[in-house]
C-alpha cells in the first residue's frame, strides 16, 4: 500500500469514527433524556432526525470508503450494493431537509414579534413532525430509480461504460432519461438549499438589526465577542459547509 493511500484511509477512518461517535453520544443522550422524562422541545426533533440520518450516510458511504482507501477487502454484493447506495442518498437528503427544517424554524423563532410570523410562530412547532416525515417520504419515493443502476463489481464484471467507486459500480442509464432524472434529484437539492439560504439570510438581518438596536450595550466589548456576530458567522459557516457539501448524484 502506497503512503499516499495510507494517508487518505486514515483520514476516512478518522473523520467516519468522529463522526459515528459524534452521532451515537448524542443519539445516547437523547435516550437518556427520554427515560428522565425531559420535555422534548420542537428542535429537539429536528436535531436527533439529523443525527439519525448523519448516522446512516457514514454507516452506507464512510466505512466502504474507508475500507476502499485502506484496500481491506471491500466489495460488496448485488444486494448490498443497491442498498448502500440508496440509503446514503435517502439519508444525505434527509440530511439536507432537515437541516433546511432547523433553519427555517429558527428563523420563523427569532422574527421579530410585529413581523407577519408572529401567528406561524405559534403553530410552528406542530409542523414539525409531518414535515420530518414528509421528508423521509420524499426521498424514498425520489430515490427509487437509485438502485436499477446499481451492482456490485464481483466476478470480474465489465465496468465498461461505468463509474467504479472500489465496492460497487453505477452503470449509466440512457442519455435522455439520465437528464431527467438527474434533473429531479438535483431540484430537491436545489429547493432545500435555496430555503435553507432564505431562512439564513431573514436570520442574519433580524440579528444585524437587533445588533443595531443595542449597539450602545455592546459597545465595551470586542465585535466578535457580540452575540449577534457570533451567531451570524455560525449561520454563514452553516450554509457554506453545506454548499460546499452538496455533489451531484451518481449518473
Amino acid at each position: 500500500m502506497a503512503s499516499r493511500d495510507l494517508a487518505v484511509g486514515l483520514i476516512f477512518l478518522f473523520q467516519t469514527a468522529v463522526g459515528i461517535l459524534g452521532n451515537s453520544t448524542f443519539l445516547y443522550c437523547t435516550v437518556l433524556s427520554d427515560f428522565a422524562g425531559n420535555r422534548v422541545k420542537p428542535t429537539d426533533l429536528i436535531l436527533r432526525n439529523l443525527a439519525w440520518a448523519n448516522f446512516m450516510a457514514l454507516l452506507c458511504k464512510g466505512i466502504p470508503q474507508t475500507m476502499v482507501a485502506l484496500v481491506l477487502d471491500h466489495s460488496l454484493d448485488d444486494i448490498a450494493c443497491k442498498i448502500v447506495f440508496y440509503f446514503h442518498r435517502v439519508a444525505r437528503g434527509v440530511s439536507l431537509g432537515s437541516t433546511c427544517l432547523l433553519s427555517i424554524f429558527q428563523a420563523i423563532t427569532i422574527s421579530p414579534s410585529n413581523s407577519k410570523w408572529t401567528q406561524l410562530r405559534v403553530r410552528a412547532p406542530k409542523f414539525i413532525r409531518p414535515s420530518l416525515c414528509l421528508c423521509w417520504v420524499l426521498h424514498m419515493l425520489v430515490n427509487a430509480l437509485i438502485p436499477i443502476n446499481v451492482m456490485d463489481i464481483r466476478g470480474g464484471r465489465n465496468l465498461t461504460g461505468m463509474r467504479d467507486f472500489g465496492y460497487c459500480a453505477v452503470s449509466s442509464p440512457r442519455r435522455q432519461f439520465a437528464t431527467l432524472y438527474s434533473a429531479l434529484l438535483a431540484s430537491t437539492d436545489v429547493l432545500g438549499l435555496g430555503l435553507m439560504m432564505w431562512a439564513s439570510g431573514s436570520m442574519v438581518v433580524v440579528l444585524s438589526r437587533h445588533k443595531k438596536r443595542v449597539q450602545h450595550i455592546h459597545r465595551s466589548l470586542p465585535s466578535r465577542s457580540v452575540p449577534e456576530s457570533r451567531a451570524t458567522h455560525s449561520i454563514l459557516a452553516l450554509v457554506s459547509s453545506l454548499c460546499s457539501r452538496t455533489q451531484p448524484p451518481p449518473s
